[in-house]
């Protein structure tokens, strides 16, 4: 597959049962040759969308020092911000040419897991920021958890499946800033090739291209995505799930070309994990002869410790 399938969310909200049904195997089948669709008709609206890039871009642009008052170590990176040059992909000498800001989901008192989640980092100086991004992640959240529930049908399980763990999920919306690029860089890419540690993310259309996919005949594709519409892809934990069913694609951001090094690019992926207890052991649907199972039983607050640990995040 050298392309991104494009897929209408709209046809597993409607009423008919055949077009519900296409949408669950043409999901199913991406998510295993390719690993990634585009996807139109979400919930996340266009002015929405407008709305953040205008405040995270203004947010970026703060001086140096006033960033990095929201750079709390005791988070891990897990919420605020993370300057630039602190994470590297897994395998990676170099960290990627990159800083970030992390929304995450709030704590409640109602929800003993919770207790867990931080706070989310308040930025005093943009008024909208913090509102405008919530209002996207929970967006993001529900259109997640359809395409979970999609998923759950493709692979035999009951619709509902993943609603219990991924409502309150330990979710993540992460606005990513590339800076222009100033010099020569050595070995270094805005974002080295890895896989995502989460069940699936959302990826709100980048401000410039760059984003790349590893298909099965080891080569590079572009992923371009229709106007707004959103990038899905699956995660490292699915893939773990499903015991290698549905594919953790590797990918990437690559540089862009020297005459374009001073375009900063901006970037929104909604990283969709489940509740920290979630189990991750392999399906036994997804496990048989040809398929044994690939990995020892572990629970998502386990594997998300290990993974930070991996990338920098936690020392």
């Amino acid at each position: 597959m050298n392309y991104i399938p494009s897929l209408d969310l709209s046809a597993f909200l409607s009423k008919d049962p055949i077009k519900k049904q296409q949408f669950v195997t043409n999901l199913g089948n991406a998510f295993e040759e390719i690993g990634f669709i585009s996807l139109k008709n979400h919930f996340l609206e266009e002015s929405l969308t407008h709305n953040l890039y205008t405040e995270i871009t203004t947010f970026f642009d703060l001086p140096k020092t006033t960033k990095q008052q929201y750079e709390i170590e005791n988070l891990h990176g897990q919420r605020g911000y993370t300057s630039f040059g602190k994470e590297q992909a897994v395998g990676h000498a170099k960290a990627d040419l990159k800083e970030f800001w992390h929304f995450g989901q709030e704590p409640n008192v109602n929800i003993s897991y919770s207790k867990a989640y931080h706070a989310n980092v308040i930025v005093k100086e943009i008024p909208n920021f913090n509102n405008v991004g919530m209002q996207a992640f929970k967006m993001l959240e529900k259109t997640g958890v359809f395409l979970l529930r999609a998923i759950a049908l493709y692979l035999g399980l009951e619709e509902f499946y993943f609603d219990l763990w991924c409502s309150y999920g330990n979710s993540i919306l992460r606005p990513i800033h590339y800076p222009p690029i100033t010099s020569e860089p050595e070995n270094a890419i805005r974002a080295g090739a890895h896989g995502d540690i989460n069940l699936i993310t959302l990826l709100m259309g980048a401000s410039t291209g760059g984003l790349q996919v590893l298909n099965k005949q080891n080569e590079w594709v572009d992923a371009i995505p229709n106007k707004n519409d959103l990038v899905i892809n699956v995660g490292d934990m699915l893939e773990r799930l499903t015991n290698n069913k549905l594919r953790s694609t590797i990918h990437r951001v690559i540089n862009p070309p020297k005459k374009s090094w001073h375009e900063p690019r901006y970037s929104i992926p909604f990283f969709m994990h489940p509740r920290l207890d979630m189990p991750l052991n392999c399906l036994d649907n997804c496990i048989n002869s040809n398929n044994p199972k690939a990995y020892k039983d572990i629970i998502a607050g386990d594997f998300l410790f290990e993974r930070l640990k991996a990338i920098g995040l936690i020392k």
